[in-house]
């Protein structure tokens, strides 16, 4: 499926199965099969009668244990999926992408922080992919922290020239080439960046903006009605003509997008975050990045030397990064790209599955 989710569990079954390992993938119907050794099965809903099919389903398939791949936006904000640990008779290794609540019904309140911290507590193993969240789970007993890494392949397209892929896109040789890199969705703070943008081209700053990506994935219904926000505000600022939108991307063109670009800005309403798969692309791609100030201390994140940091929705802030960066020139560039590449190490898929199956033997040697 679409979206930071589907990828990371399309690469994690593949580093599992290249590992040595027997993997099942159940999903949804819009799921699609990536290749024979990896065995998908698909449900049509998320009721509480599906606890019961994936509990025949672990059977038929004889599986040792169960990893589920947990945000609440993905199983069409069920609150049944909370229960799985207890339906099955295997263990249930949860990994958090988010703790954000489901809707249950009006006026739930408490509940709704209750029932995502009853999956936490429930699970036999409990990844959390970001600092924040660890956070909240570090209480739990065999609670991980393992980062998720770039859900886009670097490759090339053949022949790549970063100019002519510029010159497509609509840059002049002066232009800034600012990119935005994923989903249009609340969080991401795409209205900050075109408010900063909307500054530079008061101010005449020579820019060109481009959306890579498709608008709004399969997992968060919300993404449609946010994106015709964004809409609206594109129109309003006049910033359609400085804007070029690329749709959805396969990996060699988001590859050739970000090295054609000058600096990738990801201004997250809730601060730069190990949980954003755009992040941690752009790190991957060694691409110079603007970003927010994360909510938490993480010592990896470096402002001025692996990325430049600002307050969130605070589009003064980020024109005036976007003014240093092209001010500073090629050294901060240079030093930037550098940075990325030296952090990339900490997020290599490898090591990821690694650390993910190291977890799953140890849970399974205390459930035997």
């Amino acid at each position: 499926m679409q979206g930071g989710v589907g990828a990371y569990s399309q690469i994690m079954a593949r580093q599992f199965a290249h590992q040595g390992h027997e993997v099942y993938v159940l999903s949804s119907q819009q799921a699609q099969e990536i290749q024979p050794q990896i065995h998908l099965d698909t449900l049509s809903n998320w009721s509480i009668t599906t606890l019961i099919k994936i509990r025949r389903w672990a059977q038929t398939q004889k599986l040792d244990i169960i990893n589920l791949q947990f945000e609440t936006a993905a199983y069409s904000m069920s609150p049944w999926i909370h229960f799985l640990p207890q339906m099955v008779n295997i263990p249930v290794v949860t990994t958090f992408h988010d703790l954000l609540f489901p809707y249950l019904f009006p006026k739930a309140g408490r509940l709704r922080n209750w029932i995502v911290m009853h999956l936490a507590r429930v699970s036999a193993g409990v990844i959390a992919t970001n600092h924040e969240d660890m956070e909240k789970l570090n209480h739990l007993s065999r609670v991980r922290l393992i980062p998720i890494g770039s859900n886009i392949n670097r490759v090339f397209p053949p022949d790549f020239d970063a100019q002519s892929w510029r010159e497509k896109l609509g840059a002049a040789p002066d232009d800034l080439l600012i990119a935005y890199f994923g989903f249009i969705n609340h969080s991401k703070g795409v209205d900050t960046l075109l408010q900063a943008a909307a500054e530079l081209a008061q101010h005449n700053f020579p820019f060109r903006l481009l959306m890579i990506g498709g608008r709004t994935g399969s997992s968060d219904p919300t993404n449609a009605s946010y994106a015709d926000e964004i809409d609206q505000l594109i129109d309003q600022l006049g910033l359609a003509p400085s804007i070029h939108w690329t749709g959805f991307a396969d990996d060699a063109a988001v590859t050739a997008y970000l090295q054609a670009s000058d600096v990738v800005i990801l201004p997250f309403r809730d601060g730069a975050s190990y949980r954003r798969g755009t992040l941690m692309a752009a790190i991957d791609h060694g691409c110079p990045i603007i970003t927010t100030q994360p909510k938490v201390d993480i010592p990896a994140f470096k402002s001025g030397e692996n990325m430049l940091l600002v307050p969130p929705e605070d589009p003064k802030a980020l024109a005036d990064a976007i003014h240093r960066f092209r001010g500073e020139g090629t050294e901060l560039r240079i030093k930037l790209s550098k940075g990325a590449l030296e952090l990339s190490k900490h997020f290599d898929w490898s090591l990821i599955a690694q650390d993910t199956l190291a977890l799953f033997e140890h849970i399974l040697g205390e459930h035997r």
